[in-house]
C-alpha cells in the first residue's frame, strides 16, 4: 500500500489518484474526478488506517488526528473561499463514510455540518430564510440519527460537530447493519475499516436552478448501453438515495437543463471509459452549475451483469477473461432461478405495482418490519419485506427477505441499490399506503415487471442457452476452461463426477483429482468457478474464494 509518511488525512487536490485501500472507494472516485478536471467540490479524507487505529485506541488516535484535520479544514476554506463556522460566506460540509469495497447505504452520512443559529442567520441573509431553515433542520435530523443525542442539545461549535461526526462514522463500521452486510458478502477480514470524506457542501435545494440526482452510465436493471438515472429538482442527495421523494426520470434534466445534461453524459462516458466498467454517479446542480459528488462501479442486477460484461468485451473495453470475471455464480443463480409460468400470469391478481428495481421472482408472507423478516427467515419461513421506504437499519431484513417492496422511492433509492447488490427481487414506488393491507398475506413479487401478485404462483425454470448473452458467456467459458462441464440432464457418460457450484468443495475436489470432465445441473456457473480458479493460480483451491461482492 502507498505510504503517506504518517499522514492520516489526505487532500483530494487532483495531484494524484489515491488507491481505494488507502482512502476508501468514495475518495478514490473523487480523486479521479478531480484529477480529470471534472467539476467536484473540494474535499479531504481521513484514511482507512486512521479508522483502524481509532477502533483499537480511540482517544490516542483522535489526539494525533485532529491537528491534521484542522490543517485540512484551512485548506478546504481556501479552496472553497468559504469560512467554516463563521464569516460572511459560511462553509458547510458533508461527512461521509467510504470503505475500500462499496457498501451502499450501510454506514453513516451527515450533511450541512457546520451550521448553528448564527450561521443560519447569515445564510438567511444570503440565500433566504426558507433555505437556511431547511438546511439547519436537515442537519439536526441527520446529526441526531448518526451521532445523537436523540433529544437535547446539538453542539453549536462546528469543530465539535465535525469531531463527533467523524467518530460516529468510524463507529458505524461496527454497526449491526454494516457487520451483517460484510458477513453476507464475505468481506469480513478483508478491510481494516472505513475512510471518512469531508467535502464542501453544494446545495440542490438552493433555488429553482438547482437539484440533485443519480446517473448510471448503463442501465443497472437490464444492462442496456444507454444512460439511466433520476433527477429531483430542488432536492438534496439524501432525498433521492434515501427514497424520501419520488424523483423524475433523467430526461426531465435534459428538458430543464440541456447543457448540464450534456456535461453530465460527457463526464459519465469519460469515467466509464477510464474505469472500464459501468459507473454509478451522484451529482448536484447548484444555481445552474454541475458538481459530481461520487463515482463508483455500479451495483447491478444479475441480468445487467451478464449483459454489461458481454457488451464491454464486444466494445473492446475488456478482454474475454475479464468479461468472465465480471459475472459470479451467485448472479447466474438468480438468472437461472425459476420464473412465473406464463399461464399463471394470465389469471393472476395484481395487488400492487411500482417501478421494477431488481429483476427476479420472490414469494412469501408479507411482513412490515425488518426484525420480523429476520426472525421469520431464521425459522425457515419465506417472507417478503414491504416498507414505506428502507434505510440502512433495514439491511438485516433485506438480507432475510425473498423480495423487497416499497411505497416510496425510485430506481436509485436505498431499497433499489441495496436489493441489486443483494440480488433480491425488488419493486419500489408502489404509492403511499398501497402496501398497508398486505401484511400477513402471501404474495409473489416480480422485480422485472414491477408487479406484486396475490398468492404463491407456480414457476418454471429458464435455460442457460435461451438468453443470448448467457449463451455467449457459455461459449467463452467452455473455450477458457481446462475441464469440460456437461449438462447432467443430457445423458452424460457414466462415471463422470457430479459437481454443484453451490457446494464449491465438489468442484475443487474434482479439479484436485485431475478430472478432465464433470457434469452439473447448470454448466455455466461451474465453468466460471473453474476459470476463476485458474486466474487465482498459483494459489491452491483451499485458499481460493470466489468474490461475490
Amino acid at each position: 500500500m502507498e505510504a503517506l509518511d504518517g499522514r492520516l488525512v489526505v487532500r483530494l487536490d487532483g495531484s494524484r489518484v489515491y488507491p481505494r485501500m488507502l482512502v476508501g472507494g468514495k475518495a478514490h472516485g473523487l480523486s479521479k474526478i478531480r484529477a480529470a478536471g471534472l467539476p467536484t467540490p473540494p474535499a479531504f479524507t481521513v484514511t482507512v488506517d486512521a479508522c483502524r487505529q481509532y477502533l483499537e485506541a480511540p482517544e490516542q488516535l483522535m489526539d494525533r488526528l485532529w491537528p491534521q484535520v484542522r490543517d485540512a479544514l484551512t485548506w478546504l476554506e481556501a479552496e472553497s473561499r468559504h469560512t467554516f463556522g463563521s464569516g460572511p460566506v459560511p462553509l458547510l460540509v458533508s461527512v461521509r463514510s467510504g470503505a475500500p469495497a462499496s457498501m451502499p447505504g450501510m454506514m453513516d452520512t451527515v450533511l450541512n455540518l457546520g451550521i448553528n443559529d448564527d450561521v443560519e442567520h447569515i445564510l438567511a441573509e444570503r440565500c433566504g430564510a426558507a433555505f437556511a431553515r431547511d438546511a439547519h433542520a436537515r442537519f439536526r435530523e441527520l446529526f441526531r440519527q448518526v451521532v445523537g443525542p436523540a433529544e437535547g442539545c446539538i453542539p453549536a461549535d462546528p469543530h465539535t460537530q465535525l469531531q463527533a461526526a467523524v467518530q460516529a462514522v468510524f463507529d458505524s463500521w461496527n454497526s449491526e447493519r454494516a457487520v451483517s452486510y460484510r458477513r453476507h458478502h464475505h468481506l469480513e477480514g478483508k478491510m481494516a475499516g472505513t475512510a471518512v470524506t469531508v467535502q464542501a457542501m453544494v446545495f440542490g435545494n438552493l433555488d429553482d436552478r438547482s437539484g440533485t440526482g443519480v446517473l448510471f452510465s448503463r442501465n443497472p436493471l437490464t444492462g442496456e448501453a444507454s444512460p439511466f438515472g433520476e433527477w429531483l429538482p430542488g432536492g438534496q442527495g439524501e432525498d433521492v438515495v434515501g427514497g424520501r421523494c419520488d424523483p423524475l426520470p433523467l430526461r426531465a434534466l435534459a428538458h430543464q437543463h440541456p447543457d448540464i445534461h450534456r456535461q453530465l453524459l460527457e463526464a459519465a462516458s469519460w469515467l466509464e471509459a477510464e474505469a472500464g466498467d459501468a459507473q454509478d454517479i451522484e451529482f448536484t446542480v447548484e444555481g445552474g452549475r454541475l458538481y459530481l459528488l461520487q463515482t463508483r462501479s455500479a451495483k447491478r442486477s444479475a441480468r445487467a451483469a451478464v449483459a454489461i460484461a458481454v457488451a464491454l468485451q464486444r466494445e473492446g473495453r475488456i478482454s474475454i477473461d475479464e468479461a468472465l470475471g465480471r459475472v459470479t455464480p451467485a448472479q447466474l443463480d438468480v438468472l437461472l432461478t425459476p420464473v412465473i409460468e406464463p399461464a399463471a400470469l394470465q389469471r393472476a391478481t395484481v395487488v400492487a405495482s411500482g417501478l421494477p428495481a431488481c429483476p427476479g421472482v420472490g414469494a412469501g408472507r408479507v411482513v412490515a418490519d425488518s426484525d420480523s423478516a429476520a426472525d421469520a427467515a431464521d425459522a425457515g419461513e419465506h417472507v417478503v419485506l414491504a416498507r414505506e421506504t428502507t434505510s440502512p437499519q433495514d439491511v438485516g431484513g433485506m438480507i432475510a427477505a425473498r423480495a423487497v417492496v416499497t411505497e416510496q422511492g425510485g430506481s436509485t433509492s436505498h431499497a433499489a441499490v441495496v436489493s441489486r447488490e443483494l440480488q433480491t427481487p425488488c419493486v419500489v414506488g408502489c404509492g403511499q399506503g398501497s402496501l398497508r393491507g398486505l401484511a400477513g398475506t402471501e404474495v409473489t413479487v416480480d422485480g422485472g415487471t414491477g408487479k406484486v401478485y396475490a398468492g404463491l404462483l407456480p414457476l418454471t425454470s429458464p435455460s442457460e442457452t435461451a438468453d443470448p448473452d448467457m449463451a455467449t458467456l457459455l461459449v467463452w467459458a467452455r473455450r477458457a476452461s481446462p475441464v469440460e462441464v456437461l449438462p447432467a440432464s443430457e445423458g452424460a457418460p457414466a462415471g463422470l463426477p457430479r459437481v454443484d457450484h453451490r457446494e464449491p468443495s465438489t468442484v475443487y475436489q474434482a479439479l484436485a483429482a485431475g478430472a478432465s470432465a464433470v457434469t452439473a445441473e447448470h454448466p455455466l456457473p461451474v465453468l466460471l468457478m473453474i476459470c476463476s480458479h485458474q486466474r487465482a493460480a498459483p494459489h491452491s483451491h483451499q485458499d481460493f474464494e470466489f468474490d461475490d461482492s
